[in-house]
């Protein structure tokens, strides 16, 4: 009676906030909705705006970082774009173009920092977070290999066929998927939801799945392996489907090969190397072989088997709980959800599952 009524008085009363706080926050919303909506029209995936915030405190901890060593992020020159936002009025900063972006540089210098920022853009940022105006397309996904996932029904053979044991990966299942494997699963699950923008780090990718170099070419014959690897599908993916990917990058050099824009990232400020990485690329040729076996397509539709679902347990017709961040205990399963980076709060978690639950009601429904 005491306790319960302060916080309500202290947080969810009009008259506990200022009219400039209210304001302070719409105004940094509708900045940046607005700017994600301009993306498309100007050529770009994603916007980060000159001194933007982007470290956090820790992998837990998604707040700034704070103190003198904190770096404002700086647009080199050749990527500054301007954009007018309703309230800050005209804004600058790095625009990524559509294609096939690479972020490269030496390790700890923010190369997983942008990428993340970037992840983190398809959201809007309260003010005070250090990345208000860092927005992405609302179709960007991050996608990660993820060792042990269950894959139902998915299409892998653009990137995985001829598998030991005539293994068919035209509609491929597994409860325990490897890394390559659920790597590609990731992928085609993204694109058959109508992602059109790809964010991977190749610290979160199968190695196997991201490259396959001109001496393993040689010592195993592409006859003797199914996988496709990214760096022969990712400029096919741009050029053909309009699906744009960025890539953090610092062993792979044979995506040289194939990208739009490269992003040296020093010292935590990024610099244009992209003409410096096409002599690169020219000047020390790979050698190795596209293994590309037939083009790229995007994953036929479907749709979920109502019977594969059942949110019962005990006496509930419906269970959904979020013990944690990555979890969602759906019925009588346990759904692990840690990989998927982008979750970023338990009432979406929660949101998840309620929409899970209403798979098996689809069955009335005639389409």
């Amino acid at each position: 009676t005491e306790t319960v009524p302060g916080v309500v008085a202290a947080t969810l009363m009009a008259s506990a906030h200022s009219p400039e706080e209210f304001r302070k926050h719409a105004d940094t919303n509708e900045d940046a909705q607005h700017l994600r909506t301009l993306l498309p029209g100007m050529g770009l995936v994603a916007f980060v705006a000159d001194g933007a915030l982007l470290p956090r405190r820790s992998g837990v901890d998604d707040r700034p970082l704070e103190g003198s060593g904190v770096v404002p992020f700086r647009s080199p020159d050749s990527l500054r774009v301007h954009a007018e936002l309703p309230n800050a009025g005209t804004v600058t900063g790095m625009g990524l173009p559509v294609g096939v972006t690479l972020i490269v540089g030496g390790g700890f210098h923010g190369k997983s920092t942008l990428l993340r920022a970037l992840a983190m853009g398809v959201y809007n940022h309260r003010p005070g977070d250090g990345r208000e105006l860092v927005a992405t397309v609302s179709d960007a996904v991050k996608i990660r290999a993820e060792d042990g996932r269950a894959v139902a029904g998915v299409d892998i053979s653009p990137f995985i066929d001829g598998l030991p044991l005539g293994q068919d990966t035209r509609s491929f299942s597994t409860r325990n998927a490897s890394g390559s494997r659920s790597e590609a699963a990731a992928i085609v699950v993204a694109l058959e939801a109508g992602a059109r923008t790809l964010l991977v780090d190749e610290d979160t990718s199968a190695t196997n799945f991201m490259i396959r170099d001109r001496r393993m070419q040689a010592l195993v014959p592409k006859g003797a392996e199914p996988i496709t690897p990214f760096v022969d599908r990712v400029r096919e993916l741009s050029d053909e489907l309009n699906v744009s990917t960025a890539l953090v990058l610092g062993g792979s050099g044979d995506y040289l090969d194939v990208a739009d824009t490269v992003i040296d990232m020093r010292s935590y400020l990024p610099i244009d190397v992209t003409a410096q990485a096409r002599a690169v690329a020219e000047a020390h040729p790979t050698g190795r072989a596209p293994e590309a076996a037939r083009p790229v397509t995007l994953p036929r539709p479907r749709a979920p088997d109502p019977r594969s679902v059942d949110p019962r347990k005990g006496r509930r017709e419906v269970s959904v709980r979020v013990p944690d961040l990555r979890t969602l205990l759906f019925g009588r399963d346990q759904v692990d959800l840690g990989a998927v980076e982008q979750i970023v709060s338990a009432p979406q978690i929660r949101a998840i599952g309620n929409a899970l639950a209403l798979v098996p009601d689809l069955s009335l429904i005639h389409i």
